[in-house]
This record gives structure tokens, sequence and C-alpha cells, in this order.
């Protein structure tokens, strides 16, 4: 028996890795290659193995500290065939702890540098768009498959849709750690993967673990120099170097914990510009950004971003009759959160017109058998959408977006309508791309799928991004007018009212005409009054005689 210690072996180009589970503790008796403990990087979770048989002394780490290739993180009592086999001579026991890492280089992590190899990685749960404890409705794999990178891996369901999660590594599946309702969040462990080693992977590997290296050395250099510089030269961050809106379309560049930081303090990171080499975003440079956006506020007077407004303080209803508790549904949240964030942010003003659809409803009609033999429904709503991004074209400031922390306009050269449709779950707005390019009956049918999707709840999140504008209608149900939320960043908004037989002079006498109320919601900052009562007369004319249309 002899004492060894335990080290860290080649972590295939990554410096520092932090250590986010113990497998093993001291008493403990393990097998060559057992996990010893796991640490996190940039794409996975990996298990560092033993280096030999034995009997576990000590760790000397614990959860969250950062250990890189050949730090000792423990001792172990070696049985006597472990070490020295390892290493392939009778060595003296005061020399294995220095020879070990570089066995233990040769047996398990030196896959990523030498070809014919393996490893075993646990593939996590990536980032979903800020949604958590989704449950998995389907595995789309099984222990034992070979797959290839992006391949789906299981299907989980939110409020709003189902998405695959795909693979980011090919490999064999080696054990699979979820099962069908099992509710998942952002680094959850969805399976083990063996991944073959060799040259071609060699080099795909090593910018990813380039790039991990990066962030995990700079935090803590960056660290230890802002301990250093600390009370001498305070002011650097906050003079602009670090939280500088870099220029529009520039690729963010950031560790796991850094981007997880951000989605905590709720900061937009393609605002933020990165202290660390080539542009890395490191933690320092989030906790300036944030605060530095504070102190804005709090120069410019709460009202602007719509905070400081006191919150409604509810009574006990419970002292009236009987109540009913339930928690909000993750899609009423959302929408409650946006819905707030629009009005308190954007200047409505709702501009209203009655436009004459009296000769479209009779051409739609007309349309049916053709419909029939199409397999599609012509619903009032492709002659909305038609109308709208002739509207759109003509009057371009209602396609734009504003940034009023860089002071710009974004004017889009693309025309994108969101639909709302009323589900079951709540209101959701899948988007149709390129309006101004595709036909009514294009237009009918992909309105249709996306409804259906909506209310089955499989539309994907990329289904519901991107929009210039949207129209929301409540036709089917009723009403006269009313007066809809921007859904910002876009600045304008169509409600659609039901349709109703109004007489309407022509001149000389009264004529009964099939009115469509419209209202136009729009944000006041980026179109004036006179500009949305031409987009509303544009729209009654374009409706009123569809032929205009083809113009």
């Amino acid at each position: 028996m002899s004492e060894q210690e335990i080290r860290v072996p080649d972590l295939g180009g990554a410096d520092e890795v932090e250590v986010i589970e113990l497998l093993v503790s001291a008493g403990d008796s393990v097998e060559a290659e057992d996990p010893i403990l796991t640490v996190e990087t940039d794409k996975a979770s990996v298990e560092l193995p033993s280096p030999g048989a034995g009997k576990i002394i000590k760790l000397t780490v614990k959860v969250g500290d950062k250990v890189k290739e050949g730090d000792v993180v423990g001792t172990m009592e070696s049985s006597g065939d472990s070490a020295g086999a390892t290493e392939g001579s009778g060595s003296q026991p005061e020399q294995k702890p220095e020879e070990a890492p570089e066995a233990r280089q040769e047996s398990k992590p030196a896959p990523k540098k030498q070809s014919g190899g393996s490893r075993k990685e646990t593939v996590l749960v990536p980032p979903l768009d800020g949604m958590e404890k989704v449950p998995v409705i389907e595995i789309n794999v099984s222990e034992g498959d070979v797959i290839e990178a992006d391949d789906a891996l299981v299907t989980v369901e939110s409020d709003k849709a189902s998405m695959e999660i795909p693979s980011p590594y090919g490999g064999k599946v080696v054990k699979i750690l979820v099962a069908e309702g099992d509710k998942l969040s952002e680094g959850d462990k969805l399976l083990e993967l063996m991944i073959e080693g060799g040259e071609g992977e060699d080099q795909d590997e090593e910018p990813d673990g380039v790039s991990e290296a990066v962030p995990a050395q700079d935090e803590k250099s960056e660290a230890k120099a802002d301990e250093k510089v600390q009370g001498k030269e305070p002011a650097p961050q906050s003079q602009g170097s670090v939280y500088e809106p870099p220029g529009s379309g520039s690729k963010v560049h950031a560790g796991p914990a850094v981007r997880k930081l951000a989605r905590e303090l709720g900061a937009d990171m393609t605002r933020i510009k990165g202290s660390g080499p080539k542009g890395r975003i490191l933690k320092d440079d989030v906790q300036t950004y944030v605060k530095s956006q504070l102190q804005q506020a709090q120069q410019s007077g709460s009202v602007a971003s719509g905070s400081g407004i006191p919150g409604v303080k509810l009574p006990d209803f419970s002292q009236f009759g009987d109540i009913q508790k339930e928690t909000m549904s993750r899609m009423m949240a959302v929408t409650a959160a946006n819905m707030q964030r629009s009005w308190l942010n954007v200047p409505h003003v709702t501009q209203f017109e009655d436009a004459d659809i009296t000769d479209m409803e009779a051409f739609r009609k007309s349309q049916k058998a053709a419909g029939e033999k199409k397999g599609v429904k012509m619903t009032p709503l492709p002659f909305l959408l038609k109308a709208c991004a002739t509207a759109l074209a003509e009057l371009p400031q209602f396609n734009v977006s504003l940034d009023m922390e860089r002071k710009e306009v974004i004017r889009k050269q693309y025309i994108h309508i969101g639909i709302a449709v009323d589900t079951p779950n709540g209101l959701m707005v899948p988007v149709i791309r390129d309006v101004d390019k595709k036909g009514l009956w294009e237009l009918a049918a992909e309105s249709a799928e996306l409804a259906q999707k909506a209310r089955d709840k499989k539309l994907k999140p990329a289904e519901m991004q991107g929009a210039c504008f949207t129209i929301t209608s409540l036709g089917g149900i009723g009403g006269t007018a009313f007066t809809p939320i921007v859904n910002a960043p876009e600045v304008a908004i169509l409600g659609v009212s039901r349709a109703a037989m109004k007489p309407v002079w022509d001149g000389s006498e009264f004529q009964p005409r099939l009115m469509l109320p419209l209202s136009l919601s729009y944000d006041h900052r980026a179109v004036n009054g006179a500009d949305a009562a031409r987009f509303t007369s544009l729209l009654g004319q374009l409706l009123g005689d569809i032929r205009t249309l083809l113009l």
C-alpha cells in the first residue's frame, strides 16, 4: 500500500474548469477509472477518473473550486498493483504523484489528442430562452444508438410550443438520464454519450477548448488585477471601456457562467463590450454594465424606464367570501410582463377607421369552390395581410424599431407580420415571413397552418420571432372597436373588430355597405398622427377595392 496524489489529467485544451460535483468521499474505495469528481466545461460536464484502485484518504477541493491540468484534488491509498501497473515500472512511491498525471493522460483523457480513442461526455440541457422546468414529452434516442451532432435527443413542451433539444456531439448513447414526464431546466443532465476520438475530432474540438480556457483564465486574472488596484485605480471600468455598446451585428463571446449571470440580471449581452482577450465578456463587465444602467436611470429619473410606480396593495379577499388561488401559467406570466413593459415604455395613440369590404367579401365568397379544390379556406385574414404589407412598403416609418439607448432608428428591409391567435392556453403570435412576396392562397394556407400549430402548442420559438407589425382580430367574437397594445419593439399593431352592415351615403342616397372597424395603435415616438391617418386611410382604400393590391 502507498499514498498517491490524485491529479487533474489533460483537459483537452481547457485551462481552468469548475468543480460542480464530488462523487466520492474520504474512506470510499474506488477502482481504476471510477469517477472522482465532475467538472463543467463550456459544452458539457466531464467526470475525472481515478488513476487506480484504492481507498480515498481525502479530497482537497470543493464544489465551486476551479482546477486545471496537474492540480492535486486529493490523495488515495493505492492497492499494490494500481499505480505501478499504470506507470509500467517499479517506481518509488514518492515518484508516483509526479508520474500519475502522465499515466492518466495515456489512459483516459488523451482521446482529444490521439486518434482512435474515446471519451464519455454528459450532455446538458442548453439555454431554453428563459424557460424553466419544461416537461419531456418524447425521448428521441435509445441507449446504444449512434447519433450525429445536432440529432434530436428529446422533445420538450413549453407553454408556447414543443421543441427538440439537439445533441452537441456525435457519438454513441451510453445512458439516458431522463424519462418522459421529467421537467428540465438549463444545465440539467440529459444523457451520457461516448464520443470516438481521432484527428478530425481533435481539429473540431480544439477551438472550443481554447474558447473555454480563455474566460476562466481571464476571469481569474481580472479578479486578481482588480484586487491589486482596488482603491488605487477604481475608475477604468466606469469610463466606458467595459460597457460601451458594440456595433450592431457583433458576436457575443462569453462563457456559460457569464451568460447565466447576464440572464439573472436581465442584461442584454449584445450591448456589453468585453474587456477580455478578443473582446470576451467577463463577469465584471456584466456587473459594471448593470451598475452603469442603474446610475443612468437614477440620473434621468425612474419614470423614463417605467420603474418607481407603486404597486397595487391587495386586500384579504377571503374576508368577503370564498376564494381560490392558482399559480399563473408561464404563458400568462410572460404575456402580462410583456404587456406591462410595452404599456409603460411606449406612448400609445390609437387611430380608428371603417373600411368598406362589401366587394372584398363578395369576391372572397366567390372563391369558396376554388378553395375546396385547393384544400384551403379563404378568410378575410389574407386580404388584411396583403393590404398591411402594401401599406408598410408605402409608409416605411411603420416598419421600424427604435433603439433609444443608441438614439437609432432601425429600418427593416423585410416585411414579416405577426398574427395573434386565441388559444385555450392564451394568446400566441406566430409570424408570417415575407408577406409582400406571397399570394392570397399562399397566405391563407400558411396562416391556417400556423394558427393550428398555435392551438396545438406545436409552434417553435423561431416561428414567433421577427415580426415587423402585428394583426389582432376580435371580429369572430364581437365588439365595435378596441385599443390594442403595441407589441414592442414593433411600433404599430392593427386591431380588427366585427364587420357590420351600415348605411353609407353615396352622394344621393344611403346604401347598405359591409363596414369593417380598424383600430391602429402606434408608438408616437416613431409615428406621428398624420402618418397614422394616412396608413388607415390607405388600408381602407386597399380593402375597398382589392384590385389595387395588384398595382
